[in-house]
């Protein structure tokens, strides 16, 4: 068994038997060490870079399940929307209507998650509790034939405060409680948390988790 096989089966052993799914974060690791991952039975791979993408797209596996995790500029989307499973990061509308109209070229109908800031870092990207709000009461969405907006993602303040980690990602489920009451009660595809990484997964899944997103965990640290 290889050590990045070694690393997967000790993160799958702490997670649920269902309702949480790891997405390995292969962004800077290169090709070799997500096929090692993928021989270990992992399928959802997350990146944040486009151009490195569509390369290891090109060497790896087909049935490989990409996630795009990382701050997309409107004008890269039309390179992913071919295949692209899930893309994880949208906090404008701008961004959600390029998408929109990207899968509509391909034919396809993209599920994305809305980014929510919930760190102390002003430097981390997303909307605000208002902001996530006004974007979904506007409706715009509602006739968006190439989007599904599938959950909420954020990422957590850098820091050893376990209790801050919490309360951030305890904000983060009581507002999706809130807006699957408001507006997709009767959507079923609406389903995602995506939050966690390797530092504070566990408590990511003890606040509702539905995808953790683990990468130094599993292929060490990139140099």
């Amino acid at each position: 068994m290889t050590a990045i096989a070694q690393r997967l089966a000790n993160i799958r052993a702490t997670l649920p038997s269902h309702g949480t799914e790891l997405v390995a974060v292969s962004k800077y690791h290169p090709a070799e060490a997500i096929f090692k991952a993928y021989a270990a039975g992992q399928r959802i791979f997350g990146e944040s870079r486009v151009q490195e993408l569509q390369a290891k797209k090109a060497s790896l596996p087909a049935d490989i399940k990409w996630h795009f995790i990382g701050h997309l500029q409107p004008n890269k989307v039309k390179y992913i929307a071919p295949y692209i499973s899930l893309i994880h990061a949208v906090d404008t509308s701008r961004l959600l209507n390029e998408i929109n109209r990207q899968a509509l070229r391909f034919g396809r109908r993209i599920e994305v998650l809305l980014q929510l800031h919930v760190a102390t870092e002003a430097t981390k990207f997303g909307m605000t509790f208002d902001e996530c709000r006004a974007l979904l009461n506007a409706g715009e969405w509602c006739s968006m034939q190439g989007v599904q907006i599938a959950g909420l993602m954020c990422m957590a303040s850098h820091t050893d405060n376990k209790s801050q980690i919490q309360a951030e990602f305890r904000s983060v489920r009581d507002f999706f409680d809130e807006i699957k009451a408001r507006h997709f009660a009767d959507c079923p595809a609406f389903r995602h948390r995506s939050y966690g990484m390797s530092e504070d997964y566990l408590t990511a899944i003890d606040e509702g988790s539905t995808l953790v997103r683990i990468g130094s965990a599993i292929f060490g640290d990139y140099s």
